[in-house]
């Protein structure tokens, strides 16, 4: 059994070391970082939060936990944004209703994904939450987003369930004014209980949250609007009535599947908008409260680089991120690479120790193939890969053809470890040893299923990039725009 390992780093003298490295060798690579945090700073919205401010949450427990104390604390608004709520969240509803009446001007927002909320059946996601509508009508906002890919005459041939294979919506925010928990999980009973995930909580600070909160507003004007069937609301053509509830287009004047390049200068804008008026410093590298300052006496802090990755729509600030970050990792592994070539034949180079490691994990095995390029044609990134085994699938033993959906990631798993392979040798008839530079691992617990996904790096100290970092084609290319942070 393999136990999946969340590594944090060590915080010395105002910058990060690695638990496997030494201070001599972080110190060098501090030039890279450098040069790696201001070309970020360049491109992407930035936050100093003092490390003080985030922590990790270990347990499905704990994240659940947590999630109701802020619900309860909630004072002015409270957001959320998942795939779903499952049918069986009395308490997180009762909460949510409990809070609301207590606090006369408190505002709910959800934005959820409208296929996966309103499957056939008497406890779908929009039917449970039809009462708190009706209670608070003014203050419960409710956005269903669909993606525009499915449409024409499979929009009305593709069955529920199989519908969300065309994209769903993805981001997992879960606030209560100025306080975040940044996940993976979904608002459903296993993802409280035994199915591993990740969630970084983020307490305290405004403006992070508030970029989180303009974030999911921007999106609701792009999706639905959930009401109750008998509201007076005036809806459009694009509008449609089911059972109980009504769901109603945002904006009449746009057809819902023709919204792709509206979306696109809206999240462009709105990255460039925070870009301009993020952060208070003007060069985070060089700030003396920074992560990577060597100044003693200052408060150890993290940068956010929050990135959107909306594939459909032409977001693809993920994707130049490993682009980037690959090409920094291969330079700090030249810098680390030993003076032992002597000790091996003649023109045979050795990368095997001190070079940068990067752990990737992801519950559902599906390498992006520009992703596999960038493992593949970077020989002296070492790269170890964590997954689930098919048992910790959360598909294993599921009916019908869905149930065969753990034998397809690990045939993808062969395939990708076959390619590695090849390419070790290819590698080693040039003369250059990369033998270890990959593993691939499968995580099993007996009675649980596995969720988490990210990348974290032993020489960039990145927090895992929290959203369905599946690092898979229909993730970075299919599903609706993940919000994904990484920290220094």
């Amino acid at each position: 059994m393999l136990r999946a390992k969340i590594r944090l780093p060590v915080i010395r003298n105002g910058y990060f070391l690695s638990r496997q490295l030494g201070t001599n060798a972080a110190q060098k690579f501090q030039p890279i970082l450098y040069d790696l945090t201001a070309e970020l700073s360049q491109n992407l919205p930035r936050f100093t939060v003092p490390a003080d401010g985030i922590s990790v949450l270990a347990q499905p427990s704990e994240f659940y936990s947590i999630l109701l104390d802020m619900i309860r604390n909630a004072e002015k608004r409270i957001f959320i944004s998942s795939l779903y709520i499952g049918s069986s969240e009395h308490e997180l509803i009762s909460t949510l209703k409990t809070r609301l009446t207590e606090k006369a001007g408190l505002h709910l927002y959800l934005q959820l994904d409208l296929n996966r909320s309103t499957r056939p059946g008497p406890s779908s996601t929009a039917t449970i939450l039809l009462p708190l509508l009706r209670h608070f009508p003014d203050r419960v906002h409710v956005s269903l987003f669909r993606s525009p890919s499915l449409r024409g005459i499979m929009a009305k041939i593709v069955p529920p369930r199989f519908n969300e294979g065309w994209g769903t919506w993805h981001a997992k925010i879960y606030g209560a004014d100025d306080d975040l928990i940044i996940s993976g999980a979904n608002l459903n009973n296993a993802y409280f209980t035994n199915r591993r995930d990740r969630y970084l909580r983020f307490t305290a600070q405004p403006r992070l949250a508030e970029y989180c909160f303009s974030f999911l507003q921007e999106m609701s004007t792009f999706s639905y609007r959930l009401l109750p069937a008998d509201s007076r609301q005036t809806t459009n053509p694009h509008s449609y009535t089911s059972g109980d509830y009504t769901v109603v287009w945002s904006d009449p004047e746009t057809h819902p599947h023709h919204i792709s390049e509206q979306v696109h200068r809206a999240l462009s804008a709105f990255q460039a908008s925070h870009r301009v008026g993020g952060d208070d410093t003007e060069n985070p590298a060089l700030d003396v409260s920074s992560p990577l300052s060597n100044n003693p006496s200052a408060k150890p802090s993290i940068l956010l680089f929050p990135m959107i990755q909306a594939g459909q729509f032409r977001i693809r600030e993920e994707e130049r991120f490993f682009q980037l970050l690959f090409g920094h990792l291969k330079k700090a592994a030249m810098r680390a690479m030993l003076p032992d070539v002597g000790s091996l034949p003649f023109g045979i180079s050795s990368v095997t120790q001190s070079r940068p490691l990067m752990d990737w994990t992801s519950g559902y095995f599906s390498l992006y193939k520009p992703y596999q390029q960038l493992i593949l044609g970077t020989p002296a990134v070492g790269v170890k890969i964590v997954c689930s085994s098919p048992k910790a699938n959360g598909f294993f033993g599921s009916k019908g053809i869905s149930g065969r959906i753990p034998e397809g990631y690990t045939f993808l798993e062969q395939k990708f470890m076959k390619a590695v392979r090849k390419t070790a040798r290819n590698f080693a008839r040039i003369g250059f040893l990369v033998q270890g530079n990959v593993e691939l691992r499968e995580w099993e617990k007996e009675g649980w299923t596995y969720h988490a996904k990210g990348d974290d790096s032993s020489f960039w100290f990145m927090a895992i990039t929290f959203r369905r970092f599946s690092a898979g084609t229909h993730s970075v290319r299919i599903d609706e725009s993940k919000l994904a942070f990484c920290g220094y």
